[in-house]
C-alpha cells in the first residue's frame, strides 16, 4: 500500500473548517502557542497538523499551500524538508520505534534545540505525537518548556483520548477534533481509492473506527493475504491470534485488542450469559497490559481459549 502516514498526507479531507480556523487566529496573530488537538486515534489529527504547518511555513515558497482544494504540493521545499527531517521550522517527537514510550532524552533534546538560534524569521514548530507515550519524566520535562516558551514558538500536542496529563493539559488550549460515521467512511474511501463498504465484509464495519484505524486494517490485511470481503469478525480475530500478528508491530497488537472489545460490544446479548464477565475481565486485562507492560501472547491465547471457541 501507497505511504499514508500523516506527514506525507497532501490532501486533506473533511478537516478543512478546522484547518480554515486555525489560520484565520494565525493571521489575526491569536493563534495558541500551546494547542492540544483531542480526539481518537486515527481520526487526522496530525495530518491536519502537517497542513496548518505547511501553510503557514510555505507562504514565501514557490508552489504554496493551495487552500482552496486543501492541499499540498509534493514539489514544495517545506514538505520536502519535513519528509527528510531536514525542515529547521519543526521539531517531531514521537514513540521510537524501539521503545515503549517517549524518553526524557527526546525532551531534553528538544529543549536544546529550541535554545538555539532560529535559522531564519519563519515560526518553529513542535509537534509532539501520540502523547500518552510520555512518561512521567518527560512530561516533567515537557512542562518546563512549555511553561516558557520560546518567541516564535508553536507547541502542537495530539492527544488520542488514551491517558489524561492534567498539569499538561491545562497548559493548552484544547480542540476537540470529531468526525461523523459517514464522514469516516468517505474519508476512508478518499485514501484507500476505492468504496469501503464494497470491499469489506459487513460484520467488520465498526462505526467507531477512525478513517486511521480502517487504515491499519486494510494494512493489517494486505500484508498478511486477509480477505476482508470473505471473512468474519470472530474468524478474523482467530487468524491474527493464530499466526500471532499481535506480535509484527504495536498498531497491529492494538487494532486486534480493538477488534476484540468491538467483538464483545456486537456480541453482547447473543452468546454465553456470563459475557458481561468476561468484557469486564478482558477489558481490564487490555488495560493491565498497556498500564504495566505486560505480557500479550498470554491475553490473545486466554481469550481464544475463554470466548473464541465457546
Amino acid at each position: 500500500m501507497k505511504d499514508l502516514t500523516p506527514k506525507n498526507q497532501t490532501n486533506l479531507y473533511l478537516l478543512g473548517d478546522y484547518l480554515i480556523s486555525f489560520i484565520k487566529l494565525y493571521e489575526k496573530k491569536k493563534l495558541p502557542n500551546k494547542i492540544l488537538l483531542s480526539g481518537y486515534k486515527g481520526i487526522g489529527k496530525s495530518t491536519l497538523a502537517y497542513h496548518l504547518i505547511n501553510y503557514i511555513l510555505s507562504q514565501d515558497e514557490d508552489l504554496k499551500y493551495d487552500l482552496k482544494n486543501f492541499k499540498i504540493n509534493r514539489e514544495n521545499h517545506s514538505f520536502k524538508t519535513i519528509n527528510n527531517k531536514s525542515c529547521p521550522n519543526l521539531i517531531a517527537i514521537d514513540v521510537e520505534p524501539d521503545k515503549k514510550s517517549i524518553d526524557i532524552y527526546q525532551i531534553r533534546d528538544l529543549i536544546l534545540k529550541l535554545n538555539k538560534s532560529n535559522f531564519n524569521n519563519k515560526p518553529r514548530f513542535v509537534l509532539i505525537d501520540n502523547i500518552e507515550y510520555l512518561n512521567l519524566n518527560s512530561v516533567n520535562a515537557l512542562l518546563k518548556a512549555l511553561e516558557e516558551p520560546s518567541e516564535g514558538v508553536y507547541f502542537i500536542i495530539i492527544n488520542n483520548n488514551k491517558k489524561k496529563f492534567p498539569t499538561l493539559f491545562s497548559r493548552c488550549i484544547n480542540f476537540k477534533i470529531l468526525l461523523t460515521s459517514h464522514k469516516v467512511i468517505n474519508i476512508a474511501n478518499k485514501l484507500l481509492g476505492f468504496n469501503l463498504i464494497e470491499n469489506i465484509n459487513t460484520d467488520l464495519i465498526n462505526f467507531y473506527f477512525t478513517p486511521g484505524k480502517f487504515l491499519e486494517l486494510y494494512t493489517l490485511s494486505d500484508e498478511n493475504n486477509i480477505d476482508l470481503k470473505n471473512i468474519n469478525l470472530k474468524d478474523l480475530i482467530k487468524f491474527s491470534i493464530k499466526n500471532k500478528l499481535y506480535k509484527k508491530n504495536d498498531r497491529f497488537k492494538i487494532l486486534i485488542q480493538e477488534l476484540i472489545e468491538f467483538y464483545f460490544s456486537k456480541n453482547f446479548y447473543n452468546i454465553h450469559p456470563n459475557i458481561s464477565d468476561k468484557y469486564s475481565y478482558f477489558m481490564k486485562r487490555i488495560s493491565d497490559i498497556s498500564r504495566y507492560n505486560l505480557d500479550d501472547e498470554s491475553f490473545f491465547l486466554e481469550f481464544q481459549s475463554k470466548v473464541l471457541h465457546e
